[in-house]
């Protein structure tokens, strides 16, 4: 009995399994025909073009984040368990390339993020839409895993957490960039790679924070909307204590701004830290509450 019940778990597994890979091919299937004028092919052989693979397996790093949002949420039987991640796996795939365009257009919105990465091969700018892409993944993440219990239930649920989500992504992002000392579309846009780094470490951040705070089952909007706002509230307000405790600890001696925008060959190292510092505050947020 015991055998028998291994081989159904087992080949449950391998259905979801098989589940996700084909919600992957309907990913890329999808991301070709919203960029009709980017060939993949000649960006990532002939071209060896790396800003764009960042950019691209940023993507698809996300997807696979919400396809196993879809997995590891709260199981019914199996058919309706392969349904669900059809069907949410079929939103996240929508709701991840409008997020990108949304981000393009609004948290950097002084260039073409897009052309920046394909006509100029901004290396910085790949690894920002590759952050975009993978805390909306997260987010999407939170809202599988907190979804509601009907299926129309869930998916208005997913899709509006989405959106808060988003909202939440864009403000602290446009907070971010205000505080910051130095002009982050300038330095990104001469194709400083440190800079890209670090701003994205501070977008990831921001998708940890939004993805705890939704990753609860869902109760009520009020709780829902508290609880993200006191996150990124405290996110927000650490963020910048953990940027002085990477400049004092972890670079001691060295200012991470001068490394990142005032050398001759900005700092891709100090960059780096700088993510860290901020990736590293939003897990102790996520532990601590």
């Amino acid at each position: 009995m015991d055998k028998y019940i291994n081989i159904i778990e087992l080949s449950h597994s391998l259905g979801y399994i098989v589940s996700g890979f084909i919600i992957f091919i309907i990913g890329k299937i999808a991301y070709k025909l919203l960029h009709p004028n980017i060939n993949i092919q000649h960006e990532l052989v002939e071209k060896d073009n790396f800003a764009f693979i960042l950019s691209y397996v940023g993507y698809f790093a996300a997807l696979i984040t919400a396809i196993g949002g879809a997995i590891v949420g709260e199981s019914y039987d199996f058919v309706t368990d392969i349904l669900h991640i059809f069907m949410y796996g079929g939103i996240a795939i929508v709701l991840l390339l409008l997020a990108a365009w949304i981000s393009n257009k609004v948290i950097l919105n002084k260039f073409d993020l897009k052309k920046e990465i394909i006509t100029d091969k901004n290396e910085g700018s790949g690894v920002i839409e590759a952050a975009i892409y993978m805390a909306n993944g997260l987010i999407l993440y939170g809202a599988l895993v907190g979804e509601s219990e009907t299926l129309v239930e869930g998916i208005t649920t997913f899709i509006i957490y989405w959106l808060i989500g988003n909202t939440v992504l864009i403000l602290a992002s446009k907070l971010f960039i205000t505080w910051m000392s130095y002009d982050i579309h300038a330095e990104v846009e001469k194709d400083n790679v440190a800079a890209g780094i670090s701003f994205s470490g501070a977008i990831l951040a921001i998708g940890i924070i939004t993805m705890n705070a939704i990753l609860d089952p869902f109760i009520d909007w009020t709780t829902t909307i508290i609880d993200i706002s006191l996150q990124t509230i405290l996110g927000c307000l650490l963020l910048p204590i953990m940027r002085v405790f990477a400049d004092k600890i972890l670079l001691p001696g060295r200012k991470l701004t001068d490394e990142i925008i005032n050398q001759e060959k900005p700092n891709i190292g100090a960059g780096l830290i700088e993510a860290f510092a901020y990736i590293a505050s939003a897990i102790l947020i996520t532990w601590s509450i």
